[in-house]
C-alpha cells in the first residue's frame, strides 16, 4: 500500500478476500508487521470516534434570552427599576429567570448523544501481527490489520471477512433489524448494496453472536460506518419547533404593538403637558399589558402536565417542546421491527401437499393448547402435524410456559426456531415430550453454505405411546424403521437432497411435476414477504457410521433420499393494535410511512396488512421474492404505493426524492444517510416529520426530525439521547396516542393566548380610551401585573389541563406555517377585548361621573370578573359551556373561584388596599361590577352558537 493510495472510496464488499488483502499488501496468515502498523497509525490516526465538541453551556444559557417576548420583558423590567418600581421589576424578572432555567435544562440534555455513541468502542481485540495473535487496544487498529472474531465479541472496526465458520453477526445497531446475519467469505455484493446485504463485511459497533472468523480491517475511526453516523449526529441541526416559531412570530408582533402603544401614550401625554416620568411609567405599564407575561409559565406548565399524561400512555418526553410538536405532526416515519410488528417471528402459514392454510384458519373453531398437559388438538391433518413435529424435533430452541399469562410462551434460542416450537406447542406438540419420545442420537448443525440442519432420532418400539400418534405411526410402521431423520432448511436445498414427497399419508416419487409444485409454492410464499423453511423426513433402518456420516461443512450422508413433508411460512406479524392506530392517524390527516432496513417485500406485506398502503401492489405479484436461500430484488415500480430501496435512493437526486416522498410510503433496505435524506425531503415539502428508531443508525435522522421518537425497550443509548421522546413499549399505537395529547396541548395553548390577549386588549382599551373621554388613567402598573399574572395566570393554568375537543383526531393537523392567530382568533381577540374594555370603562365612567371615589376599583373589579366569564366561555372553540359541562374541568372551576376570592381580598383587606390602590366596594357597587362582567360570557356563548349553526 503506497503512501498516496486512496482507500476511502473502495467498495470493499465488491472485492474478493484476496483482492482486499492485496490492496493492503498483507498476508492474512501473518498480519501486519509492527513497523507497518506503526506507519499506518501515523497516517490514519487512532481507531476512535472524534467528538467535535458540544455546545457550550454558556451559549445554551445565552440563547434562552434571545426570544422577542423575553427581550421586551427585560426592557420593561429595567425601565421599571430605573423608575423605582421595584415590585414590578422583581415580578417580571422572576418569570424571565424561571423560563430561562427550564429552557437551559432541556437543551443541555439534548447534547449528550455523542457521549453515548463513544461508549460503543471496544476496549480490547485479538489481532494477528507478525504471525502471532496479540491482544491489543481497539484504538491501535489500522487498515490492513487481521482481526480474529468469535461469539461474544464486539466488532472493533469495519472489516472484510476472510474466514468464517458459522459466523453470525447481530447488526441491529446499524440496520435496525434484530435477526443476526450470516457472514460468508465467498460473497460479492453489488456496489450500492445496503449494509444488511453485505454478507462479506462486518462493521464497528456490531456484535458476533455465533461462530468464529477473521477479517481484514478496511476502515477505522471516523471512516467507519459508525464514524459516518457520528459525523452526521454532530453536524445535523434541528430547527425550532412549530410552537417556538409561532411564539417567536407572535412575540415580534406584540413587540411592535407595544412600542406603538408606548409612543402613542407618551406622545399624547406630552401634548397634554403631563410629566415625562409619569408618562414613561404609564407607557411601561401599557407595554406590560400588551405582553402576556404569564405565557412562558403557562406554556411550560401545560407542556409539563402533558408530558405527565403522556407518560401514563407509555410515552416519555425528554424535551418539553416535543409535547406540542406532536400535535403538529403531518407525517410519522416509523421503523418496522418492534414498532409496527411484534418483534417476534411467528408461523403464519402451513403449506403441505394436500393444502395450504394459514395458522388462523387451522386454529379456527379449535381451542389452542394452553398447558403442557393438554393433549394434541384435533382435527389437524396428519401432514400438518408431521411438519410441526418435525420442525420441533430438528430444533435447538427451548420453550417454557408463562405461568402468569396462560397461553403465552417464553423461548430461548434462535428466533426462527423459537417460532417453530411455539407453533407446535399451540397444538399440544410440546418439544419436551417429543424429545423424550424421540431421543436425539445424532445431528448435523446448520451452516450458511448448506442452509440445512439435520437430526437423527430413535423411534420407540411401542408406537402407541407416541405423543404424535397416529400422525407418524403409518410412516414408521410401514417399513418398521427404528430411526427417523429430520431435516429442515431452505426449500431449494431440500429439493436437491430429496427424492420423495409425503402426500395423503404415503410416499410419492418427487417427479418433475411435484418438484415444480413445491418450487412454485415456495416462491409464492416468499413473494408474500414470508421467510420459508421446508421440512423433510426419512425413516432409517440403521445409523450411518460416524466415520462416513460427513460433517456440517461438506454435508452429511443422512441428507439424502429424503421425503419432503411441507413448508412453513414465517414473519414478524403486525401488532394487533397498530392497524387501528394507523387508521386513526390517517383519519387525523397524518400520513404513516415505513422506513426499514428489512427486505422490500417483507416491508410491503406488513404495510399492506396495516393499511399504510393500499392493496394496489400485491406482494404476491412481485417477482424476485426472498426465499430462505436467495435474497430477492425489489418489487417493480407501480402507479400504486410502491417500495423504494436504499439502492434506488442512492441514485436519486434531491429533487427526485423531493417528489418521491409525496408519493411513496414504504422505504426498505435503507442506510442511515438515507433516513436523514428522507426526513430532509419531507421538511423541504413543509411537513412536520416524526421519526422513530431504535438503532445507532437512526440517531442522525432522530436528531434532524421535528420530533425524534426512540424505542424504550430495543432502543440503544445513542438513539435515546438523540431523541425528543421515548416510547416505553416500542408501540406505534403509543405514538398516535401521544399525538392526540400534543394536539390537545396546542389547542389549550391557543386558548390561553386567546384568553390572555383578550384580557390584555381589554386593559389597553381601558388605558387608551380613558384619556380621550377626559378620565384619568384608570389602572396602575401593579394592577396590570396583577391582572396579567394572577387573574390571567390561574385560569390560564387551568386551560392547560382542558380535556380534548371532540373532533381532535378527526381533523387534519394545522399547517405548520400557520400563525397562532389563524382561524379567526385575531378577530375574536379584538372583538371580545373591545367589548371587555367598553364594559369595564363604561362602569368606571358612570361611577367617575357620579363622583364615586371607588370608580378605579370598580373598573379593576369589572375587568377582572369579565375575564373569568371569558375563561369559562373560551374552554371550547365551538361547544357551549353547558354542553361540555361545568365540572369537566374542575381545575378551571377552582381557578375561577380562587381568583374571585383573591380579587375580593385585595379589595377588602385593609393592609392590601394601599399596595394595590383599591378601596372597599359597597354591595351595590360589587353587584354592578359583577352583573356587567357577565356580558362578556353571554356574548361569547352567542357567538359560538352562531359558529355552530354556520
Amino acid at each position: 500500500m503506497t503512501q498516496d493510495t486512496d482507500l476511502s472510496h473502495i467498495p470493499w464488499h465488491t472485492l474478493s478476500a484476496e483482492q482486499a488483502a492485496s490492496q493492503f499488501e498483507v498476508d492474512p496468515t501473518q498480519g501486519l508487521s509492527a513497523a507497518q502498523a506503526e506507519d499506518r497509525r501515523t497516517r490514519f490516526g487512532p481507531n476512535e470516534l472524534i467528538d467535535r465538541g458540544v455546545k457550550s453551556p454558556w451559549l445554551i444559557l445565552l440563547d434562552q434570552f434571545k426570544e422577542t417576548m423575553v427581550i421586551v420583558l427585560i426592557i420593561a423590567a429595567v425601565i421599571s427599576g430605573l423608575l423605582g418600581e421595584v415590585k414590578d421589576t422583581i415580578a417580571i424578572l422572576v418569570i424571565v429567570i424561571l423560563n430561562a432555567a427550564l429552557g437551559f435544562t432541556q437543551e443541555y440534555r439534548a447534547e449528550q448523544a455523542m457521549a453515548a455513541l463513544k461508549k460503543m468502542a471496544t476496549p480490547r481485540v485479538k489481532v494477528r501481527r507478525g504471525g502471532e495473535v496479540q491482544h491489543a487496544d481497539a484504538t491501535s487498529l489500522v487498515p490492513g490489520d487481521v482481526i480474529l472474531l468469535e461469539a461474544g465479541d464486539s466488532v472493533p472496526a469495519d472489516a472484510r471477512v476472510i474466514e468464517a465458520a458459522n459466523l453470525r453477526v447481530q447488526e441491529a445497531a446499524l440496520t435496525g433489524e434484530s435477526t443476526a446475519v450470516d457472514k460468508v467469505v465467498d460473497f460479492r455484493a453489488d456496489t450500492h448494496a445496503a449494509i444488511g446485504d453485505r454478507h462479506n463485511m462486518v462493521y464497528m459497533g456490531t456484535a458476533v453472536t455465533m461462530g468464529r472468523g477473521s477479517a481484514i480491517v478496511v476502515d477505522t475511526g471516523m471512516r467507519t460506518e459508525l464514524g459516518n453516523i457520528a459525523e452526521m449526529i454532530q453536524t445535523v441541526e434541528s430547527g425550532p419547533t412549530p410552537l417556538q416559531r409561532r411564539m417567536a412570530a407572535m412575540g415580534r408582533s406584540l413587540a411592535i404593538v407595544a412600542l406603538v402603544i408606548v409612543a402613542i401614550v407618551i406622545g399624547l401625554g406630552l401634548l397634554r403637558g403631563e410629566d415625562l416620568g409619569d408618562l414613561v411609567l404609564t407607557g411601561v405599564a401599557m407595554a406590560v399589558a400588551v405582553v402576556p407575561e404569564g405565557l412562558p409559565a403557562v406554556v411550560t406548565i401545560a407542556l409539563a402536565l402533558g408530558a405527565q399524561r403522556m407518560l401514563k400512555r407509555r410515552a416519555l418526553i425528554r424535551k418539553l417542546p416535543a409535547v406540542e410538536t406532536l400535535g403538529s405532526v403531518t407525517v410519522i416515519c416509523s421503523d418496522k421491527t418492534g414498532t409496527l410488528t411484534e418483534n417476534r417471528m411467528t408461523v403464519v402459514v402451513l403449506d403441505v401437499a394436500e393444502q395450504r392454510a394459514t395458522m388462523e384458519e387451522v386454529m379456527r373453531d379449535r381451542q389452542p393448547a394452553l398447558r403442557a398437559a393438554d393433549p394434541p388438538k384435533e382435527p389437524i391433518s396428519a401432514t400438518q402435524a408431521l411438519v410441526l413435529a418435525g420442525s420441533t424435533l430438528c430444533n435447538d430452541a427451548i420453550i417454557r410456559e408463562d405461568k402468569e399469562a396462560t397461553g403465552d410462551f417464553s423461548t430461548v434460542g434462535d428466533p426462527t426456531e423459537a417460532a417453530l416450537v411455539v407453533a407446535a406447542a399451540r397444538f399440544g406438540l410440546w418439544k419436551d415430550d417429543l424429545d423424550k419420545t424421540f431421543p436425539r442420537l445424532a445431528e448435523v448443525p446448520f451452516t450458511s453454505e448448506r442452509k440445512l440442519m439435520t437430526t437423527v432420532h430413535k423411534v420407540p418400539i411401542h408406537t402407541d405411546s407416541l405423543v404424535v400418534n397416529p400422525y407418524i405411526r403409518q410412516m414408521l410402521e410401514a417399513e418398521e424403521m427404528p430411526y427417523l431423520v429430520v431435516t429442515k432448511g431452505a426449500v431449494d436445498q431440500l429439493l436437491e437432497v430429496s427424492d420423495r414427497v409425503w402426500v395423503n399419508d404415503r410416499f410419492v416419487p418427487l417427479d418433475v411435476e411435484w418438484r415444480e409444485r413445491v418450487r412454485s409454492a415456495n416462491e409464492g410464499l416468499a413473494r408474500e414477504g414470508l421467510r420459508v423453511l421446508g421440512v423433510a423426513l426419512r425413516p432409517l433402518k440403521e445409523l450411518v457410521p460416524e466415520s462416513s456420516a460427513g460433517d456440517a461443512e461438506e454435508g452429511s450422508a443422512y441428507e439424502k433420499d429424503l421425503a419432503i413433508v411441507g413448508m412453513v411460512g414465517m414473519m414478524d406479524p403486525p401488532r394487533a393494535e397498530v392497524k387501528d392506530a394507523v387508521h386513526t392517524a390517517k383519519t387525523a390527516g397524518i400520513r404513516p410511512m415505513m422506513i426499514t432496513g428489512d427486505h422490500p417485500l417483507t416491508a410491503m406485506r406488513i404495510a399492506q396488512d396495516l393499511g399504510i398502503v393500499d392493496r394496489g401492489l400485491s406482494a404476491a405479484d412481485s417477482p424476485g421474492a426472498p426465499s430462505s436461500s436467495q435474497p430477492a430484488a425489489a418489487p417493480p415500480a407501480s402507479t400504486h404505493d410502491r417500495v423504494i430501496t436504499g439502492q434506488e435512493l442512492t441514485r436519486m437526486t434531491d429533487d427526485d426524492l423531493y417528489q418521491a416522498v409525496s408519493e411513496v410510503s414504504v422505504f426498505a433496505r435503507v442506510a442511515p444517510e438515507h433516513k436523514l435524506r428522507i426526513v430532509e425531503a419531507l421538511q423541504r415539502r413543509g411537513e412536520i416529520a416524526a421519526m422513530t428508531g431504535d438503532g445507532v443508525n437512526d440517531a442522525p435522522a432522530l436528531r434532524k426530525a421535528d420530533i425524534g421518537v426512540a424505542m424504550g425497550i430495543t432502543g440503544t443509548d445513542v438513539s435515546k439521547e438523540a431523541s425528543d421522546m421515548v416510547i416505553l413499549d416500542d408501540n406505534f399505537a403509543s405514538i398516535v396516542s401521544a399525538v392526540e395529547e400534543g394536539r390537545t396541548i396546542y389547542d389549550n395553548v391557543r386558548k390561553f393566548i386567546r384568553y390572555t390577549l383578550t384580557s390584555n386588549a381589554g386593559e389597553i382599551i381601558v388605558m387608551l380610551a380613558a384619556p380621550f373621554i377626559g378620565m384619568p388613567i384608570p389602572l396602575t402598573a401593579l394592577q396590570i401585573l396583577w391582572v396579567n399574572l394572577v387573574t390571567d395566570g390561574l385560569p390560564g393554568l387551568a386551560l392547560g389541563v382542558e380535556p380534548a375537543e371532540r373532533n381532535i383526531m378527526r381533523r387534519p393537523p394545522y399547517p405548520p406555517n400557520q400563525s397562532v392567530f389563524a382561524r379567526g382568533m385575531a378577530p375574536a381577540i379584538l372583538f371580545i377585548g373591545l367589548l371587555m374594555g367598553i364594559v369595564s370603562l363604561g362602569v368606571g365612567y358612570w361611577a367617575w361621573r357620579q363622583g364615586n371615589p371607588a370608580w378605579v376599583t370598580m373598573v379593576f373589579m369589572t375587568l377582572t370578573l369579565s375575564q373569568m366569564g371569558n375563561a369559562l366561555a373560551i374552554r371550547s372553540e365551538r361547544d357551549s359551556l353547558f354542553t361540555i359541562g361545568l365540572l369537566s374541568n374542575r381545575a378551571m372551576l377552582g381557578a375561577v373561584l380562587l381568583t374571585f376570592v383573591l380579587q375580593l381580598a385585595i379589595t377588602y383587606i385593609p393592609f392590601l388596599q394601599p399596595i394595590f390602590r383599591t378601596q372597599a366596594l359597597t354591595a351595590g357597587e360589587l353587584a354592578i361590577s359583577l352583573g356587567a362582567s357577565t356580558i362578556v360570557f353571554i356574548v361569547s356563548e352567542i357567538w359560538k352558537a352562531f359558529l355552530r349553526r354556520r
